[in-house]
């Protein structure tokens, strides 16, 4: 079985057929959602999709850089409040963009140094955005965090060198759909990675892995991303599972 660490299961793209969507991933071998959130808007919508499905899904809480405006500080205290009566596994997603949304820099750094305190605080793992600002997000991360602090940097597209950064700061990388991309530069850095820094995930409905590129992620497509990397690394969908696994119950589950 396999788990996807980063799903948007809440958003109305699901709204006609999550049930279905959900059955069709257990059949595919895939039992575990991690959903991230995005916003305010968006938290209400989550935490009713994750009770809906207790077993399976499991939630996280964090503003996302897109979301962050000149309000930030309002909507972060709005957060803050869900957390003492919600169980959520992680802070995120989180971090910076560089590529959607410049106009509120100042903010976005700001918002993602008051979320990894806020990390630190509840020792919870750090779900990273990171898009056209790895340097300013590694800075931060590495000045920030706890010793003890871990999380994912989801959805990772870099190269070896900033791989390597990641690792050796204690967080592992969320391999979707990008490297099933022709031509993937991401091909050559799994390679070299050892599976023990490695989980999966689709971050459906986006980004949705060839050869479905261009139409909705679904949950069944994790199934794809993970035949790829077993590929790669000459391995069995069972080693994967194993070591994925052992992964995402080292960051999210097997805290004292």
């Amino acid at each position: 079985m396999f788990t996807d660490s980063h799903i948007h299961l809440y958003l109305e793209q699901f709204d006609s057929d999550l049930d279905s969507l959900i059955q069709e991933a257990l059949s595919h071998k895939i039992n575990r959602f991690l959903l991230p959130n995005i916003d305010n808007e968006t938290l209400p919508k989550l935490l009713s999709t994750c009770n809906k499905y207790p077993d399976l899904l499991f939630p996280m809480i964090g503003l996302h850089p897109c979301s962050v405006t000149k309000n930030y500080l309002d909507d972060l205290e709005i957060l803050y409040k869900y957390i003492k009566s919600n169980n959520f596994i992680a802070i995120g997603e989180v971090g910076m963009d560089l590529y959607w949304e410049k106009k509120f820099i100042k903010e976005q750094r700001e918002a993602f140094q008051i979320q990894i305190h806020l990390a630190n605080k509840h020792k919870l793992p750090i779900i990273i955005h990171c898009r056209n600002a790895f340097h300013e997000i590694y800075s931060i991360l590495k000045k920030e965090k706890n010793p003890e602090t871990t999380g994912i940097f989801h959805c990772f597209s870099g190269s070896y060198e900033e791989a390597k950064k990641i690792i050796d700061l204690g967080f592992y990388l969320g391999i979707g759909g990008i490297l099933t991309f022709k031509n993937s530069d991401l091909i050559d850095v799994i390679k070299k990675v050892d599976l023990k820094h490695i989980v999966l995930e689709t971050d459906a409905p986006y980004l949705a892995p060839h050869p479905m590129r261009g139409k909705r992620n679904e949950p069944k497509f994790l199934s794809i991303i993970a035949e790829k990397i077993t590929h790669i690394k000459n391995i069995t969908a069972e080693q994967l599972s194993v070591s994925t696994n052992k992964n995402i119950d080292n960051i999210f589950f097997n805290k004292s």
